[in-house]
């Protein structure tokens, strides 16, 4: 059984748009991130085929950066975590309420 952000209980379900940014910011992937906590978040593409063990995630219309490194991957989804930044610092998370 893989571990999940999902089974933290401060993580928060939603549905936004990002983008998986590595190669010098030459290569990058549409991604969903489907769960978004404190220490990592929870993301959906196609196929995660070609994703770097780490890169750069940029999350929302506001494109907030964060560093991460996977901590675990299927074909279609990608558990990272996040390396310096966490997303309680984030204007991102200004409103939500984590672990509803």
């Amino acid at each position: 059984m893989q571990p999940e952000i999902r089974t933290n209980r401060q993580a928060r379900r939603l549905l936004l748009g990002g983008k998986i940014i590595f190669n010098n910011r030459n290569s990058v992937f549409d991604c969903v991130v489907r769960a978004l906590s404190a220490d990592g978040a929870e993301l959906r593409m196609k196929s995660t085929l070609g994703v770097p063990d780490a890169f750069e995630l940029r999350i929302g219309p506001a494109g907030e950066a964060f560093q991460c490194d996977i901590a675990w991957r299927t074909e279609t989804e990608i558990g990272v975590m996040f390396l310096g930044k966490r997303a309680t610092a984030s204007p991102l998370l200004n409103g939500l309420q984590l672990g509803e």
